[in-house]
């Protein structure tokens, strides 16, 4: 197993590749646009948005590229796709059928999630959050509230100042 210290010689190489590309000059950046892609760079493009997608392109072809599932996420969020509500990202809890449970001040508030939506006392709400806010009177973050989101340490909340 490879930790992140350990450089192999594919690192290198790609390390190389990556600095080479950029001293490209854009005429250069071109050559090697119609190389990869077999077609030249489409005009709109930037030398610095050439160099992105060129740099993204040996490092697909060195280590792979996004999941079948990450590329269908990034399909829809596309400004051409059809408007949707995208699902929030799977978190544990967040099913359909899920009851989550929390006390607050001496009171158990149990909260349905739904599809879409979450139930809680008959109403229902578009987000945990507007949950949380109901059942305190004041803004929480609505999965932290009920526990499916860790709370950062009281060092990463220092860093962060």
């Amino acid at each position: 197993m490879r930790t992140g210290s350990q450089r192999t010689p594919q690192d290198d190489r790609l390390s190389a590749d990556l600095a080479r590309l950029a001293m490209l000059d854009p005429a250069g950046l071109q050559r090697r646009w119609r190389m990869v892609f077999g077609r030249s760079a489409p005009e709109h493009l930037s030398r610095a948005l050439m160099h992105r997608v060129l740099a993204y392109r040996l490092q697909v072809d060195r280590h792979g590229d996004l999941s079948p599932a990450t590329t269908r996420l990034l399909d829809r969020l596309r400004p051409d796709s059809p408007a949707e509500v995208l699902p929030p990202p799977d978190q544990p809890g967040t099913k359909p059928g899920t009851l989550l449970v929390r006390e607050w001040k001496g009171e158990l508030h149990r909260v349905m999630v739904l599809d879409p939506g979450f139930a809680w006392q008959g109403t229902t709400y578009d987000s945990l959050s507007r949950v949380a806010q109901a059942i305190t009177g004041t803004k929480w973050n609505g999965p932290r509230f009920f526990g499916l989101r860790e709370r950062p340490s009281s060092a990463q909340r220092s860093d962060a100042r």
